[in-house]
């Protein structure tokens, strides 16, 4: 296993960006979705990085002030130091990026046709898809935390049942976690 103070050889770091890169065109729906295939790649294939470093980064980077898509520098940081986040960084961003843009200008033109909006309604189930396979794997190290998974629960009944604001879920989960209790 390696660290931020031990480089990657230049073909492992080609590598963290080539498969950041084509994980950047199935990120429907954020970066996010696709952060079981990232913990598939660093932890489980290459063992750059262990399961809770994984977990740690995406929750610190989805905990800092800022975009979402922080957490794919933090996990390059904590694989390869600087240039590994330059790595995945560089690769979730640039064909994404570049893949917006155009699909936007086009969709724009081409709005209310029939394949555009059957694009756009098709999206949303998938996207629910791998956001729920984001949470399996974010919560694969608390599942023998009975108090996690009662807060996750809890969590996701009141996000259910009410108007609430998702901040007091966050809020109750930063208590949860500073009372020692999960």
């Amino acid at each position: 296993m390696t660290g931020p103070a031990s480089a990657l050889s230049p073909a492992d770091l080609l590598g963290l960006f080539g498969q950041f890169l084509v994980l950047s065109l199935l990120a429907v729906g954020g970066a996010i979705t696709t952060a079981p295939e990232m913990h598939r790649y660093v932890v489980t294939e290459h063992h750059w990085i262990t399961d809770a470093q994984f977990t740690a980064s995406v929750a610190i980077a989805q905990a800092a002030p800022g975009p979402n898509v922080l957490f794919v520098a933090v996990i390059g940081w904590n694989v390869a130091g600087p240039l590994g986040a330059l790595a995945t960084m560089g690769g979730i961003m640039l064909p994404s990026t570049a893949l917006s843009l155009w699909a936007t200008r086009w969709g724009q033109a081409r709005r209310e046709t029939r394949g555009v909006r059957a694009f756009t309604t098709g999206m949303a189930p998938l996207t629910l898809g791998l956001l729920l396979a984001t949470g399996w794997v974010l919560a694969g190290p608390a599942a023998g935390h009975w108090g996690t998974m009662l807060l996750v629960a809890a969590t996701v009944l009141v996000m259910l049942r009410t108007h609430l604001s998702p901040m007091w879920a966050v809020a109750a989960g930063a208590v949860v976690g500073a009372a020692g209790w999960a």
